[in-house]
């Protein structure tokens, strides 16, 4: 405690902000990049490279929790869960009422939609890949909380979370391979940057975004996928609550 608030003493005044490279970030990013959200700039241009460590983190980390939880229950023991929760979760569906169904289901779509513009305005406004990745898998998880287990599992199977993930990281990774390729340099910005404030304004941070975003709703969605199976097979009721 007493470490932390000598560090305090440290901090600059309010309105003294001491970042060199954020001034000159704040100067520079919009005019070249023509993204007007800088913070997307810095994260998928100016420290891309940085930004696709972290990808492989959430992706080694969704793959390392597959594989543990997996391992515990067995494929096989999955598969024949999937009946078990049809029948299980009946009984949870009668517990919730036909007011909280219709008022959560109606949340998917605008949680959808939402999800889709703070993923594809990452680059204009403030959000980007990882916050809109995060409200489309809080969308399946709402389909969960207003009806059954198995309603969940429908639309959302598990090979297209799978496919998602590791879709969007292959994306992410092949993308700064093009600057290589085209620019010279591993993770350079490659595609013109059109025109600021424009949907397609920014070169390639749109694309870094939507791969970002893909990756990280299937590691979300698989990840609450997977800690449901597992509460299912600790009780040991078949989904009964």
């Amino acid at each position: 405690m007493a470490l932390v608030l000598w560090g305090f003493t440290g901090l600059p005044d309010f309105g003294h902000y001491r970042g060199p490279y954020g001034k000159l970030l704040a100067k520079v990013a919009v005019p070249e990049r023509k993204a007007t959200d800088i913070v997307g700039s810095t994260t998928f241009d100016y420290r891309g490279f940085d930004t696709l460590g972290e990808e492989m983190i959430l992706f080694t980390a969704a793959l390392g929790l597959v594989v543990l939880l997996r391992e515990q229950r067995g494929e096989q023991e999955d598969e024949g869960e999937a009946e078990d929760d049809e029948e299980g979760e009946a009984g949870r569906e009668h517990r919730t009422s036909d007011a909280l169904r219709i008022f959560g289901l109606g949340l998917v779509g605008p949680t959808v939609v939402l999800g889709v513009y703070i993923v594809t305005h990452g680059h204009l406004t403030p959000g980007g890949g990882f916050q809109g990745g995060v409200i489309l898998a809080t969308a399946l998880l709402i389909v969960y909380l207003a009806g059954r287990y198995a309603a969940m599992r429908k639309v959302s199977p598990v090979p297209l979370l799978e496919a998602g993930e590791a879709g969007g990281a292959t994306a992410f990774t092949l993308l700064g391979l093009g600057g290589l390729i085209i620019a010279g340099v591993y993770m350079k910005n490659f595609i013109d940057p059109g025109t600021q404030g424009s949907l397609l304004s920014g070169g390639f941070i749109p694309l870094l975004n939507i791969a970002v975003g893909l990756e990280v709703a299937g590691a979300f969605s698989l990840a609450f996928q997977e800690f449901l199976d597992q509460t299912i097979l600790l009780r040991g009721d078949g989904g009964h609550e």
